[in-house]
C-alpha cells in the first residue's frame, strides 16, 4: 500500500493529478452525485458526502457546483443524466492485474477508451472476475502526521476496528474493514482528526515486483488511464520500489 500512497502524495505535490480544472469539477460531481445517491444529501450522516464536499471545496469548487450535485443525485435536479458505478478488470504492460473504476453515462464510451489505453501499451481487457480475485475491498485513512500524535491516531484506529497503522513519512496510514469505515470515520471526526483521504478502495492480495523500467512503463499506463473523465479510481498488483519510486519523483 505504501508505494503506491507515495506515488500518490508525489502526485499531488506536482500537481500531475488531475491537472485540468474542467477534469477535477467533472469527477468530484460524480462523486458527490453518487456520495447523495447512496447515502443521502446530509453530510453530517453521510461520511462518503461529506469527504467529497470537503475535497470539492480544497479545489475552490463553486459552492452552487456543489449543491447542484447534491440535488442530481437525490433525484431534486432532474437534468437527465444518469451516472452508474462499473469497474473494469485488465491486464497492464508485463501482465500487471488493473481494476478500474469509472463513473460514466454512456457505458459504451468507457469501455472503448479503456480498452484504447489499454492495448497501445500492450495491456488488454479482462472479463469479469479475471483479476477481481486478486484484491480485496479495505477502508482506507490518510491523516497528515504534522500536528497529530501517532500513539493517540494508533489507540483512535484500534479501538475503531482498524487491521493496521502506519507512518509512511508525512502521513500515518490506517487500514480497516470495510464494515468498520463509518465507526472509524466517526472516530476519528469525534476527536478533531483532519483527514488528508478516505474512502473505500481495492488493496492486492498479492504484488508483483518489476524491474525500475517497467515499472515505470506500468505507471504510465496508469497515468494514461487516469487521465480518462470516466476513471475515478485505478488500482494494481504492482509494487513499486524506493528506487522506482525515486526515478518518478524525478
Amino acid at each position: 500500500m505504501s508505494g503506491h500512497s507515495k506515488w500518490a502524495t508525489i502526485k499531488r505535490k506536482k500537481g500531475a493529478a488531475d491537472a485540468k480544472r474542467g477534469q477535477v469539477f467533472t469527477r468530484l460531481t460524480r462523486e458527490i452525485v453518487l456520495a447523495a445517491r447512496n447515502g443521502g444529501a446530509d453530510p453530517d450522516t453521510n461520511f462518503s458526502l461529506r469527504l467529497a464536499v470537503e475535497r470539492a471545496r480544497g479545489q475552490n469548487m463553486p459552492k452552487e457546483n456543489i449543491e447542484r450535485a447534491i440535488k442530481r443525485g437525490t433525484g431534486d435536479n432532474k437534468d437527465g443524466v444518469v451516472y452508474e458505478e462499473i469497474t473494469y478488470e485488465g491486464y497492464g504492460p508485463h501482465g500487471v492485474a488493473l481494476m478500474v473504476e469509472c463513473v460514466t453515462e454512456n457505458r459504451n464510451r468507457t469501455v472503448a477508451e479503456i480498452r484504447h489505453a489499454l492495448t497501445r501499451v500492450g495491456g488488454s481487457m479482462g472479463e469479469t472476475g479475471s483479476v477481481g480475485w486478486q484484491f480485496k475491498r479495505i477502508a482506507f485513512y490518510d491523516i497528515p502526521a504534522k500536528g497529530n500524535d501517532y500513539d493517540k491516531i494508533f489507540e483512535l484506529a484500534v479501538d475503531g476496528g482498524a487491521e493496521d497503522v502506519t507512518q509512511e513519512g508525512e502521513s500515518f496510514e490506517i487500514i480497516a474493514p470495510v464494515e468498520n469505515f463509518k465507526t472509524l470515520s466517526d472516530r476519528l471526526r469525534a476527536a478533531g482528526i483532519s483527514l488528508e483521504d478516505a474512502g473505500l478502495r481495492m488493496h492486492p492480495t498479492q504484488e508483483t515486483e518489476l524491474s525500475v523500467d517497467h515499472t515505470m512503463q506500468v505507471m504510465r499506463c496508469i497515468e494514461s488511464l487516469e487521465e480518462l473523465d470516466d476513471v475515478q479510481n485505478v488500482y494494481s498488483n504492482l509494487h513499486i520500489s524506493d528506487e522506482a519510486l525515486a526515478s518518478l519523483e524525478e
